[in-house]
């Protein structure tokens, strides 16, 4: 039976059939798609053939009125998990992205820090378009870079660029962390706002009982020692342009799980991220209230 009567509507990456990305991919990583058939039973004019697929560490299986159909889903269901399953995915994009270094024969930081986090179990860089200034025919780009509790920003003249230096940074952080070129830093255990909920440390409990409306605080500190006392980080990242009443501005992000973001504004970058702060500082008292 061909694929076009397999009853599975099946999704292509660019040109490719997931059977054809999956094979793309462990040939450049060293990890083959390994196919077992489990299962092939139904009656003769309606067959049904089950796949197990294992990429490494990842197992999925697949059903269909064809072998090639029962193959097609299980790779689907090894795209989806990966999040590698559209067009414009990490896959996809690691995969051009290794041709034209191979190409050059220069080294590829996106994909290099792509293959690291997949290794390492990590979730996966996250990259984000902060900033895009200048006039049309020269343009510059700010993208922020995420790894984890990481975070490094790259500019550059196309968003590509800016991402691929984001990456290089994030490549010599990691190597700084680790205090070797081989990259050994391992991440904190993530840090959930629900359980801050039952925190009775003393910052968390003063947070609790006192306002947040005191004039002259200085929020900044009161988040650090928070942070501090529950083993997460906050980074401050500043906005290049003002507000239209000519303040700055700034997001104070807390690498919580989920991921905290907070916009602060003030008549000076200090002013801002004590906004920031105590906007976050806000946020985590009313997540966190009993319910």
């Amino acid at each position: 039976m061909d694929e076009s009567h397999s009853g599975l509507a099946h999704r292509r990456v660019g040109d490719k059939t997931p059977i054809q990305v999956l094979h793309e991919f462990g040939a450049k990583t060293g990890r083959a798609p390994v196919y077992t058939l489990e299962r092939a039973d139904g009656e003769a004019h309606q067959p049904s053939f089950v796949y197990r697929l294992d990429v490494g560490d990842i197992t999925c299986t697949g059903q269909g009125t064809s072998k090639k159909a029962a193959k097609h889903e299980a790779a689907e269901g090894v795209l989806k998990l990966l999040e590698l399953d559209a067009e414009n995915s990490p896959l996809h994009q690691r995969l051009e992205n290794d041709v034209c270094s191979e190409s050059n024969d220069q080294p590829n930081p996106v994909g290099i820090l792509q293959e690291l986090a997949m290794q390492r179990s990590w979730r996966l860089p996250e990259y984000v378009l902060c900033m895009e200034a200048g006039p049309p025919h020269k343009k510059e780009f700010t993208v922020i870079c995420i790894l984890e509790t990481l975070t490094e920003r790259g500019t550059g003249t196309s968003k590509k660029n800016a991402k691929k230096v984001a990456a290089e940074k994030m490549l010599e952080k990691l190597r700084s962390l680790s205090g070797s070129p081989e990259i050994t830093w391992s991440p904190k255990p993530h840090v959930y706002l629900e359980s801050l909920r039952n925190s009775k440390l003393e910052t968390m409990s003063l947070l609790r009982r006192n306002t947040l409306s005191i004039p002259n605080t200085d929020y900044v500190q009161m988040m650090l020692e928070l942070s501090q006392e529950h083993g997460f980080e906050v980074t401050y990242f500043d906005i290049a342009e003002l507000t239209v009443n000519g303040q700055y501005q700034c997001l104070a992000e807390l690498s919580t799980t989920p991921l905290t973001v907070c916009h602060g504004t003030g008549i000076s970058c200090s002013n801002a991220h004590n906004d920031a702060a105590h906007s976050a500082l806000q946020y985590i008292k009313i997540m966190t209230a009993s319910k």
